[in-house]
C-alpha cells in the first residue's frame, strides 16, 4: 500500500476522519492549521491509502535528547475503526521503523494511553517494551 507524507492542505484534511478517532478533542475546522503549526517543530504526517481512502495515519518527529540520543518519536498512529486488524497499522509501523533506521535514529519511542489495550498488544507483538511510566497533570 502506498504510504506518503501529507503535503497539501487537502492531504492533511483527508486524515482528519481517522485522526479524530484517536484524538476526539480535535476540531475539524482547525485541523490543517494545527498540523501546519506542528510541522514548524518537525512534525510529519503520514497517510496510508488504499482504494482512494485513508486507512491509517501516523504523526511523528525525529528528535535528539540526552536520554535517548537521536530517536523517532511516534505521536500518533491510528487505523480507521472499520479497517482495524487489516494489516494497515502493521504496514505503517514497519514503514516508520525503516524510516527511523534510514535516518540514523538510535531508538523508537511512543506513549500509549493506559486504556488502549489493543494498541498495547500490537506494540508488544512488535517487540516494544514498556520502558517507563509517563507522568502528567493539566495546568
Amino acid at each position: 500500500m502506498p504510504i506518503r507524507f501529507a503535503q497539501t492542505d487537502a492531504d492533511i484534511q483527508s486524515a482528519f476522519p481517522v485522526v479524530v478517532q484517536l484524538r476526539p478533542h480535535l476540531i475539524e475546522a482547525e485541523f490543517v492549521e494545527r498540523i501546519r503549526d506542528l510541522e514548524q517543530a518537525g512534525y510529519k504526517l503520514l497517510l496510508l491509502e488504499d482504494g482512494g481512502k485513508v486507512r491509517a495515519v501516523a504523526g511523528f518527529c525525529i528528535r535528539e535528547s540526552l536520554a535517548w540520543d537521536k530517536h523517532l518519536y511516534l505521536d500518533d498512529l491510528v487505523t480507521d475503526e472499520s479497517d482495524r486488524s487489516g494489516g494497515y497499522g502493521q504496514q505503517m509501523f514497519d514503514w516508520l521503523v525503516n524510516f527511523a533506521k534510514e535516518n540514523d535514529c538510535k531508538q523508537f519511542h511512543l506513549d500509549s494511553g493506559v486504556q488502549r489495550f489493543g494498541a498495547h498488544r500490537f506494540y508488544l507483538k512488535n517487540r516494544m517494551i514498556i520502558a517507563a511510566h509517563h507522568f502528567s497533570f493539566d495546568l
